[in-house]
């Protein structure tokens, strides 16, 4: 992606940027450290920093950051280094994905900390959105460091695998995090004891981050794919939660087909891609709720 870039008053300016809608991006279930504001902007927490994201016309924003941060950061952070237009054109070929595409159009993976999505994805099990986002929040708050206050607010980083290791599960399970508060405790464990090196099983081919990854207690198939997806650059996983349960049973299997079936068909379709048709078909059928019983 050619990147026409100003920097100006502590905010960086892509002008005439395509494929990049924050709403579609920050709202399709990737991230949950990231909040809506009242200007229709979005403020969140990565890599220990503190990032405002609007978009005005073609041209996106970014506020509190420079020019060093822009290429160390948030280029890679933003996949800006993808041709977005080259994988819609060959997602497009099915018709299903064209419409889907269309709705979500702006959406872009994000490169995020895998030890952080780790903590996500098992916090996530089971649990809603307002409520994955209060237990990693308070979390950071109360375990991680203190990183500045921006607009009024104050914000932490992820508390690292180290200072989780040193609490308790009831430590763990006082920031909201529920039944989840052991599983979290054993991860933080197992990497801060170097067990299994988080880091390093994006390295490794998928199938076989797959099996890393489910040695994580909490840790099951679906986790594990929105783990390689969202942290690990592997964009041949393909999570399936209800909603991709439903919308791959909608339009394109039988009622009651198998998670490993659906996860076998999906990937012989989308092949490669098939973890930016999951984010498609997720952020369209949720946001339309197709599939979803009457």
């Amino acid at each position: 992606m050619d990147i026409n870039l100003i920097e100006k008053d502590n905010r960086i300016i892509l002008k005439d940027v395509k494929n990049f809608e924050p709403k579609h991006i920050f709202e399709c279930g990737q991230c949950f450290r990231w909040n809506r504001e009242e200007d229709g902007s979005y403020t969140g927490v990565a890599y220990g920093k503190v990032l405002n994201v609007d978009k005005e016309g073609n041209d996106v924003i970014f506020s509190n950051t420079n020019k060093e941060d822009f290429e160390k950061i948030w280029y890679n952070y933003f996949d800006l280094g993808r041709d977005y237009d080259e994988i819609k054109l060959k997602l497009s070929k099915d018709e299903t994905l064209r419409k889907a595409i269309e709705f979500g159009e702006g959406i872009r993976i994000l490169r995020q900390d895998e030890w952080e999505i780790l903590i996500s994805f098992i916090t996530s099990a089971n649990n809603r959105i307002p409520m994955i986002k209060r237990a990693l929040e308070t979390l950071s708050e109360r375990y991680g460091d203190f990183i500045e206050e921006y607009n009024g607010k104050k914000y932490y980083s992820f508390p690292t695998a180290e200072a989780l290791n040193h609490l308790s599960v009831d430590d763990i399970k006082s920031c909201y995090t529920g039944f989840r508060g052991k599983y979290i405790l054993s991860a933080a464990n197992i990497v801060d004891n170097r067990e299994i090196d988080i880091y390093a099983i994006k390295n490794v081919s998928t199938e076989d981050a797959r099996k890393d990854l489910i040695l994580f207690p909490g840790v099951g198939p679906k986790v594990a794919d929105c783990i390689m997806l969202f942290s690990m650059n592997k964009p041949d996983a393909f999570p399936i939660d209800v909603w991709v349960k439903r919308v791959m049973e909608y339009f394109y299997l039988d009622e009651d087909t198998k998670l490993k079936d659906i996860q076998k068909y999906s990937q012989n379709r989308f092949g490669e891609l098939a973890g930016f048709a999951q984010q498609y078909l997720f952020y369209y059928a949720r946001e339309l709720g197709i599939g979803k019983k009457k």
